[in-house]
């Protein structure tokens, strides 16, 4: 944890940030994983759903545990914690190369942990039993939750919410 922490502390004042405005990089990035969450991955889930790719509906409001909340807020939150992960690998690159490791870390680091960990768990088999459509949905969802993301903390880090 202590790693996570200098890359994000590192990453964060290479972007040139006033003094003080460093440890609200994490709650910025917590809040934008989680809202691109709910906007972005969870938008092209819709789209997935809307053509019949995938069987999933959005916005899943079934309970989960341990906590019995809706089972898209349970993965909002999964989504701020990878939005901090996020911001430690790509806040001090800039342009394309910014955009194209959103979209890149974002598909493959949580498809990767989905298909390698949380399948496998759920007693679904490696990526869901090798299916394409669920590893060609997982890189959809998780690269456009990326660039959300991406998108989200350019435009919050822009915006004085202290």
């Amino acid at each position: 944890m202590q790693a996570l922490n200098e890359i994000c502390l590192r990453t964060f004042r290479s972007r040139k940030r006033p003094k003080g405005e460093t440890h609200k990089i994490y709650l910025k990035a917590f809040i934008t994983g989680f809202v691109s969450t709910l906007v972005f991955h969870q938008g092209v889930l819709w789209l997935l759903y809307a053509v019949g790719f995938s069987p999933r509906a959005p916005w899943n409001m079934t309970p989960v545990p341990p906590l019995n909340i809706p089972a898209v807020i349970s993965l909002a939150f999964w989504g701020g914690l990878w939005g901090i992960l996020l911001w430690a690998l790509i806040g001090s690159s800039s342009g394309g190369t910014y955009w194209i490791m959103a979209l890149l870390i974002g598909a493959l680091g949580p498809s990767l942990v989905a298909w390698l960990v949380v399948m496998p768990m759920k007693g679904m088999g490696l990526a869901g039993g090798w299916d394409p459509k669920i590893i060609i949905s997982a890189l959809l969802l998780n690269g456009g939750w990326g660039l959300g993301t991406a998108l989200l903390i350019q435009l919050l880090t822009r915006v004085n919410v202290s």
